[in-house]
């Protein structure tokens, strides 16, 4: 992460903004993302296990190549119904397996366009629990690095599988959430409790500036909680979701932060 002094603080010089895409379902679209693609710098497209089919998936990435949005894997639990928001008990060869698929799924589709993957980012519980699980945080570093070791794996700042990928020698890039609460611990609120998921644009704004400027965000109960971010996410199944990107990215461009692709930044 590049940063630059400003009055004496921390001021993050370059960062991306990052969306999950690709997760809309034969007749059921997610989010118009020819609008959401505009302001965000890559796009996690979905493999097909907790949403996304293949004609959804393969317009997300012509989209994203048209509006010169990086494109990156996102990996999560086989749970359709549930999209992937549900943990599951999973064997260490599974969990490899799965995450091996849904990579070799999506680089079809990137190679039929020319396009290059850039990042792996977990979806949805898979992601939460790699994020303390070293069994499981190590099995997706493996898969990952197996599949392409240069790709870059986003993960939170401190958690397991932040540090298991850095060990395997995979480049990581820290991500922070904007649109998500945060317990005191420095993990993000289960859905469905108080704070869990922001909408308020305007302390959506707050956070952004608290992020790139302190590198701190309050946690549900008003507590500082340290976080490093080269990339900020923005959930394409956020309510508003369209009108939180473009905010986002024109507070950003003010504050004189450079809005660059995950490859770029880390």
């Amino acid at each position: 992460m590049i940063e630059i002094l400003l009055y004496g603080e921390r001021m993050v010089k370059f960062v991306d903004l990052n969306t999950d895409a690709g997760e809309s379902y034969g007749r059921w679209v997610l989010v118009d993302e020819d609008q959401l693609f505009k302001y965000v710098t890559s796009a996690n497209i979905a493999c097909g296990f907790h949403a996304g089919d293949p004609v959804s998936i393969w317009r997300s990435i012509r989209l994203a190549k048209s509006l010169g949005v990086s494109v990156g894997a996102h990996p999560g639990f086989p749970d359709l119904m549930g999209f992937g928001r549900r943990e599951m008990v999973l064997s260490i060869e599974e969990l490899k397996s799965y995450v091996i698929y849904q990579l070799g799924a999506l680089d079809a589709f990137l190679k039929v366009e020319g396009m290059r993957m850039q990042h792996v980012k977990a979806h949805g519980a898979l992601y939460n629990m790699a994020w303390v699980r070293e069994d499981y945080a190590r099995a997706l570093a493996e898969a990952v690095h197996s599949f392409n070791p240069r790709l870059v794996v986003v993960a939170p700042y401190g958690s397991a599988s932040a540090r298991v990928a850095e060990e395997l020698g995979l480049k990581v890039a820290y991500e922070a959430f904007i649109d998500r609460g945060y317990t005191s611990d420095g993990r993000l609120a289960p859905r469905g409790t108080p704070g869990a998921l922001i909408t308020d644009i305007g302390k959506i704004l707050e956070r952004v500036l608290s992020i790139v400027d302190k590198g701190v965000v309050l946690s549900v109960d008003g507590k500082p909680v340290e976080v490093r971010a080269h990339t900020l996410c923005i959930h394409g199944d956020s309510p508003g979701a369209i009108e939180i990107a473009r905010a986002v990215n024109q507070k950003l461009r003010e504050l004189g932060v450079e809005l660059r692709p995950i490859a770029e930044v880390v």
